[in-house]
Order: structure tokens, then C-alpha cells, then sequence
């Protein structure tokens, strides 16, 4: 979901700002304006930074704007590059396989998700990246281990942990990573995987670093392909020893050719497997990743649908990433239901999953607790088990340390959606 254009809740109570477009293109309000992303979490305080990832996350009223999520109507197009980019290989020809005739399966190889699992996302770690590095504590916050423990009792098996890949690698083409901020990470990936929950590591970045689209210039004002496939390479030989531990490429690409998005994701592929790593991958598609608009031609580029079965692995060990909120545009922006239901958002990205052999996991969805979503949630869940064929699982958006009375938080004690969490566990 978010980047963050905040300080945590914990340095005072979070405002609502309007949307923003990402860098720098403003949309109208509506469904044609705000894409999922397009959110921002801030504080009296903030100057609103100079972040692209504008977003509009309340940390207030359980009414309040927020979240994420899919959004088939992102229509700025800002992406800076067409299908060349810089990424090398990919390109148009990322469309190839057709999704009418399916094909053969395949065989993964390496660790994976081996029965069919329910989280949730654990927010703070990529708060606030208008403030880089940031304060820990005030700026932005890791899950704890509390957090961990309390919703591992409840049955959740799976924690998505959002992190910035700015506080990570702060110069591009550096060879290590910030060792104080990779064991801040590190620490509460290790404390989950060793009770034995799989943790999704989420650089909450929208196929950008400070803003510029990856491989979206001439490597001097833009990161690289190159750079992005570097920065996994550091990730997977941190991690890779661990098999309960999935790479998720990248949080909710967007604004940029799916073209251009693919060749970005198989160089980072190629460069995780370079290092010998055999962990699952995620792999999310362009226009903030929606299964309700994934096989949907948008405004700046091609239809996740044609062109994603271009990803490249070797290993074969990889799942499409989607993401699927049920307000009126699928943005998750507000607490109101309406529109089509779950099952039919998910129908025409699992017919695609089922037609050609491949998983996908819903890696962010929510409902708020307004009376317009009574009923919502229980058949949308519901479907995913139905269909255990194409989906792995789920991850509720979201809970974390610093989400106040945010209308999606099942943040343990405190948070305003709680009462959702029995539904939620009773598809465990």
C-alpha cells in the first residue's frame, strides 16, 4: 500500500491531506484521479516532502480516507520511460503466453507456500520517506515482537513487513546495506519465521527510489534496472538461508509501462537468483497490482494480463502479487462499500491465474467496519477458498505500531477494525 508522507503516530495524532498525483501529476478527485497508492499519512508538522508516493492514508477516524489497493483507475502517466527503459531484456515481449490457450505447468523449484494461508500486513518501517534516514520511534517504526505474538495466537500464519529501500541502501551501487537499519529489519523477520509464519519482505517504494521511476531515465537522475537488481542481490544473500522468507519485488508499481515494469522485476529475479537463493518471489504487476483491473488495458500502458507472463525465473518460484480493496474505484480511500462485489473483482484475475497455471496472493485487501461492508468480507474469503487453485492466500491491510484509529488497523487491543478479526480467522 503507502508510502508514508508522515511522521508516526507516535510524534502526534496523523492528518488527512489531500491526494497527490505521483511525481508531480495531479488527478482529479474520483475515479479517475486516485489510484490505490495515491494516499498520504502526515502530520501538522510534515511539509509533505518530496516524495512521488502520495498517498492519503488517515491515521484519525475509522471514516477517514486510507489504505491501498488495486485501483483500475490510475490514469496519470508520468512514467518517464516507455518499453525500452534501461531494464534490458523484457520489454513488449514480456506479453508473450496467451491467456485463451493457457499453458503447461510448471514445477517450482525451492521453498514455497505449501498450504493455502492467511495474514496480514505489519506497517512502519516505510513511514515517513519524506524524512530519510528518519527516527526510529518518531519518524517511523518496525512491528514488534508483541505485535508478532498476539496475532500469531489468533492463527495468522503470514506478515507482509514494509520497509524503505532508501533507509536500507542509501547511495545507489553501494555494495552493503545500512547494517543498523538491516538488523532493525532482520530482527523481527528472524522473531517470526522462528515461531514459523512465511514473512513477505516489502520495500514500499512503487518501482521507484526517491521518487524516480526505476529504469525511467539515463541512470543519473533515475535508479537503474541494474541498481534495482543490485539492491535485491544484498537482500537474498541476507536472507536467503531462510526459507520462510518471500521476496516481494516491489509494493504497487505504477504510473509506468507494464513493459518497462516487467524488465525491472526479471532483472531483479535474475539478480536474487544469481546469489543462489531459492526463496519464493512475489511478483506484482503495474497499475498498483489490482486483481480487479489485471486484465485491464489502462491509461499508461499494457494489461498486467498480457504482458506478466513475460516474468522470468529459472526456478519457476515465483506468484503474482495482487491486492484488492471494495470501495467505489478499488483504492481503498474510503470506508464505504459499493460497486461490484469481491468474488466478481477477483473472477477475471483467477480465470487468468487458473487458465495459465500460475498462483497468485492477495497480498492486501480490507474492508472498513461501516455498515456498507457488512457482508463483504465473509464471500470474498470465502472465494479464495473456493479457488485454492489459483490463490495461495491473503494478508489483511493492515496492522502495525503507529496506525492510531486508522479504519482498516487490526493493530492487537487498539485497533478500529477488530471486530473483523473473527471473520478473518474463521478462514484459517
Amino acid at each position: 500500500m503507502r508510502l508514508f508522507l508522515a511522521t508516526s503516530a507516535l510524534a502526534g495524532a496523523a492528518t488527512i491531506v489531500s491526494a497527490l498525483a505521483m511525481a508531480g501529476c495531479v488527478g482529479p478527485a474520483g475515479e479517475e484521479g486516485f489510484s490505490s497508492e495515491q494516499k498520504v499519512v502526515t502530520t501538522p508538522t510534515s511539509d509533505g516532502g518530496s516524495s512521488s508516493h502520495a498517498s492519503s492514508v488517515s491515521g484519525g477516524s475509522s471514516s477517514s480516507s486510507s489504505g491501498s489497493g488495486d485501483s483500475s483507475d490510475s490514469s496519470d502517466a508520468d512514467g518517464g520511460a516507455g518499453a525500452s527503459g534501461d531494464g534490458g531484456s523484457g520489454g513488449s515481449s514480456g506479453g508473450s503466453g496467451d491467456s485463451s490457450t493457457g499453458s503447461a505447468p510448471t514445477t517450482p523449484t525451492g521453498p514455497s507456500i505449501t498450504s493455502f494461508t492467511g495474514g496480514v500486513n505489519l506497517a512502519g518501517g516505510e513511514w515517513s520517506p519524506q524524512t530519510l534516514p528518519g527516527v526510529v520511534g518518531t519518524d517511523y517504526e518496525y512491528p514488534t515482537t508483541a505485535e508478532v505474538d498476539a496475532l500469531y495466537a489468533e492463527g495468522f500464519r503470514f506478515f507482509r513487513i514494509g520497509f524503505l529501500w532508501e533507509r536500507l541502501q542509501s547511495m545507489l551501487g553501494s555494495k552493503s546495506l545500512d547494517s543498523t537499519e538491516l538488523a532493525r529489519l532482520a530482527t523481527i523477520v528472524a522473531y517470526a519465521t522462528a515461531k514459523g509464519a512465511y514473512v513477505d519482505l516489502d520495500p514500499q517504494d512503487f518501482a521507484r527510489y526517491n521518487g524516480a521511476v526505476i529504469g525511467g531515465g539515463d541512470g543519473k537522475s533515475h535508479p537503474t534496472a541494474a541498481d534495482f537488481g543490485d539492491f535485491w542481490s544484498l537482500l537474498a544473500t541476507k536472507f536467503s538461508a531462510d526459507p520462510k522468507v518471500i521476496f516481494g519485488l516491489m509494493n504497487e508499481p505504477n504510473t509506468m509501462a507494464t513493459e518497462l515494469w516487467l524488465a525491472d522485476a526479471n532483472t531483479a529475479i535474475a539478480s536474487i537468483r544469481a546469489t543462489g537463493a531459492t526463496n519464493l518471489i512475489f511478483v506484482p504487476g503495474n497499475g498498483w497490482t489490482g486483481a480487479a483491473s489485471w486484465t485491464s488495458a489502462d491509461d499508461y500502458g499494457t494489461a498486467n494480463s498480457d504482458v506478466m507472463l513475460g516474468v522470468k525465473d529459472p526456478l519457476e518460484n515465483y506468484m503474482f502479487e495482487m491486492h484488492q480493496y471494495f470501495d467505489s474505484d478499488s483504492s481503498g480511500t474510503s470506508a464505504v462499500c459499493s460497486g461490484p462485489s469481491g468474488p466478481q473483482r477477483l473472477a477475471a484475475a483467477t480465470a487468468w491465474l487458473e487458465a495459465n497455471h500460475k498462483k497468485g496472493f492477495l497480498a492486501e485487501l480490507a474492508v472498513s467496519t461501516d455498515s456498507s461492508c457488512a457482508g463483504w468480507l465473509d464471500p470474498t474469503l470465502s472465494y479464495l477458498d473456493q479457488h485454492q487453485d489459483a490463490w495461495a492466500g491473503w494478508s489483511w491491510w493492515a496492522a502495525g505500531p503507529l496506525w492510531g484509529n486508522y479504519m482498516f488497523s487490526i493493530e492487537p487491543k487498539v485497533g478500529a477494525a477488530l471486530s473483523l478479526v473473527p471473520t478473518l480467522t474463521s478462514h484459517l
